[in-house]
């Protein structure tokens, strides 16, 4: 008889915890960073992600960066309502210090705004391309649409050659190749940021259970 082989138990995936966040929503996190400030600010996702209130001297210090640096980074995040704080006086110095949170619906919502931005120029240069002529003068490297080769007789005006028709075959293959995937990287962004409001809805909906039954006690 044939021994029959044991299956393995699956390993079921971990569900993650209230409050951490995943490597796929931190990519896409550290995206938004890398474009509304520069390359080397998308360390403070890392600082920021799946925690609340974070000293902004504690933050400074995991950058090297001064805190008026660290803080001209964070009022930037500010301003398009990406991360929020509080503030606490310190008692024996004086100064208030900041506490930040990072908004990961509010960070993946902009992210998808410009995501779909981005695909509505391409869709039209698309348009553009495969619904119009254009001509380069090979000479000065430079290509213009019909009307304004029409305009200039198709002689370029600066160095008055004819221009040649182009060949757009090429270009619209690559802006179609562009368009798609930004359309799947939009799939991905919505997809995150409908979880992320799904777990907001049921962390409210945890506050305002707890607030009845305090409410029960009490009667």
């Amino acid at each position: 008889m044939s021994k029959e082989k044991s299956k393995k138990p699956k390993k079921e995936t971990p569900k993650p915890k209230i409050g951490e966040v995943d490597k796929r929503q931190i990519k896409l996190l550290k995206s938004v960073i890398e474009d509304l400030i520069n390359k080397q600010s998308v360390e403070i996702i890392d600082l920021l992600a799946g925690k609340k209130n974070v000293n902004e001297f504690a933050i400074a210090e995991k950058l090297k960066l001064t805190i008026n640096q660290t803080r001209n980074i964070l009022y930037k995040l500010s301003d398009f309502g990406l991360v929020s704080f509080i503030r606490k006086k310190d008692k024996r110095k004086g100064w208030y210090i900041y506490f930040w949170t990072l908004d990961i619906f509010q960070s993946l919502s902009l992210l998808e705004e410009k995501l779909k931005n981005k695909l509505k120029v391409l869709e039209t240069q698309s348009h553009n391309r495969t619904q119009g002529r254009h001509y380069l003068c090979t000479t000065c490297s430079i290509e213009v649409n019909e009307e304004t080769a029409l305009l200039n007789d198709f002689i370029c005006p600066e160095c008055e050659e004819v221009y040649e028709l182009s060949d757009d075959s090429e270009v619209i293959e690559h802006i179609g190749k562009n368009i798609d995937k930004l359309k799947r990287e939009i799939i991905l962004v919505s997809e995150e940021r409908i979880k992320q409001e799904e777990k907001i809805g049921k962390e409210k909906q945890r506050k305002i259970n707890r607030a009845e039954k305090e409410k029960q006690l009490k009667r």
